[in-house]
């Protein structure tokens, strides 16, 4: 196979934009308020350190190995496997993995559009002034009716929805580069103002040792949750990179763009870190809130700071716009399988996926609300039941979906794409897409792929299975 080929939908003018392309598949709802709330649970500066050995040994050889994937063969992520497995003399059966992975995508996206919605609601509610001067409690009771009401979930999950085919329609240049082009670098500025304003409440350094000091007691019990977000960090294992790396021009090198990705999508956890504990600090809450950190203690805390109702709007500006730039890396691969498949156009490939990722996030909606009661999957001593009414734990729709992607999908199709790589594509087809003149950051690179990466995801896996 020609190396020189070119993708059918485009390419990025540059690296950067792969750069940019890829940070903002990474930064997404969980860099914003999980990374950072898991800094401080899990021993602060140990478990950043923990985090950043797990993102080097795990999550960039899963990076690399769909980067160079989605470069080699310049489409799909099905496509792209079958192709180079035949190329090889294996296989093209290896296709179903990145299927599966593509699937995985839009099961993600059916929900994370429900979510990003919450967003958009908030946007509105924050530059209302909804918030200003109310208590914990009012702020929980406001939350609960949000999401009680299934009209108002749909309606902004349908707007969400909308954004994000919009985007993907246009196509690579005029749609993807062009919209994160203006995304990206509000997004950074964004976090940047909100780190400046976090400085000026006299918490900011109660805020950075909340989240840096060393804590070595905790060191093992931030060992598996700093493996598990290091790997769904940067957004692989849903063909999302190789898709945008099927898009990046063939002069840049992989391993220094990859890298830049990873530090890149760290250090914007970090500082959102930074800039968030100040406030939540300033306005006397516990920051340890886990999911209610976003939706129920900042907005109370924005609503009892100095100037915090113009802030809180930079904050949700800044949450929908870290959704906006993940839901499309995870519509794109689906979307471009289908164009070079049928020959439809992209507008209508689009049109009919973002309706279909649309119509599964009603269940999403529901399970708030009309389905509350409704558990799809309950373990009762010992025997798996798939649907009760009513009854005491178990998982409801929207439950059932993270964990059947989350726990078990993701970690599968990082663990599929980086054998592949590793030992499927052969050691040339990496040497040459690499295109490294040191042969021991290509060594490296290919003993990451081939053992490191491997067994730290069957790890992850086994655990979040466990769990």
């Amino acid at each position: 196979m020609s190396t020189d080929k070119v993708s059918v939908h485009g390419s990025w003018a540059s690296r950067w934009v792969f750069i940019l392309a890829a940070t903002g598949s990474a930064v997404g709802l969980g860099s914003i308020w999980k990374f950072p709330y898991m800094v401080g649970v899990y021993g602060g500066g140990a478990f950043v350190l923990m985090f950043l050995a797990c993102i080097a040994l795990i999550g960039v050889p899963v990076m690399l190995a769909e980067t160079l994937i989605g470069r080699r063969a310049r489409q799909s992520p099905a496509n792209a496997l079958k192709a180079l497995a035949r190329e090889a003399g294996h296989s093209g059966k290896w296709s179903w993995g990145a299927f599966a992975g593509m699937i995985t995508a839009l099961l993600i996206l059916s929900f994370y559009s429900v979510v990003g919605g919450w967003s958009l609601d908030y946007i509105i509610d924050m530059g209302r002034g909804d918030f200003q001067g109310v208590t914990p409690d009012q702020v929980g009771a406001y939350f609960g009716n949000v999401i009680a009401d299934p009209w108002r979930l749909t309606l902004w999950h349908t707007i969400f929805m909308l954004l994000s085919a919009v985007v993907i329609a246009k196509g690579v240049v005029a749609g993807l580069e062009r919209s994160l082009r203006i995304m990206m670098p509000l997004l950074f500025v964004m976090i940047l103002v909100l780190l400046g304003y976090s400085m000026t409440t006299g918490h900011f350094m109660e805020g950075v040792h909340f989240m840096f000091d060393f804590h070595p007691e905790k060191v093992l019990d931030g060992l598996l949750p700093a493996m598990g977000h290091a790997f769904f960090s940067l957004s692989v294992g849903v063909g999302s990179i190789m898709i945008y790396g099927a898009y990046m021009p063939k002069n840049s090198s992989i391993t220094r763009t990859v890298v830049g990705v990873a530090l890149l999508d760290t250090l914007v956890s970090l500082v959102a870190g930074m800039a968030l504990f100040p406030i939540v600090f300033a306005a006397g809450l516990n920051p340890s809130e886990g999911p209610g950190l976003m939706f129920v203690s900042l907005p109370f805390a924005f609503g009892n700071v100095v100037f915090g109702q113009l802030m809180g709007v930079v904050f949700f500006v800044l949450v929908a716009i870290a959704a906006w730039s993940s839901a499309i890396s995870l519509l794109e691969p689906m979307v471009a399988y289908l164009v070079e498949r049928t020959k439809v156009s992209r507008a209508w490939v689009t049109f009919w996926l973002a309706f279909s990722c649309w119509f599964v996030g009603l269940g999403t909606v529901f399970s708030f609300n009309i389905w509350k009661q409704a558990k799809f999957f309950v373990n009762e001593g010992g025997f798996f039941h798939l649907y009760q009414w009513g009854a005491a734990g178990g998982l409801d729709f929207f439950g059932v979906i993270d964990f059947f992607t989350s726990r078990i999908m993701l970690p599968l199709g990082g663990l599929c794409f980086v054998v592949f790589a590793g030992w499927v594509m052969g050691r040339e087809a990496v040497r040459d897409e690499l295109a490294t003149r040191n042969p021991a950051i290509f060594a490296l690179s290919l003993f990451l792929m081939r053992y490191v990466a491997p067994i730290g995801i069957l790890v992850v896996f086994a655990a979040q299975l466990w769990k």
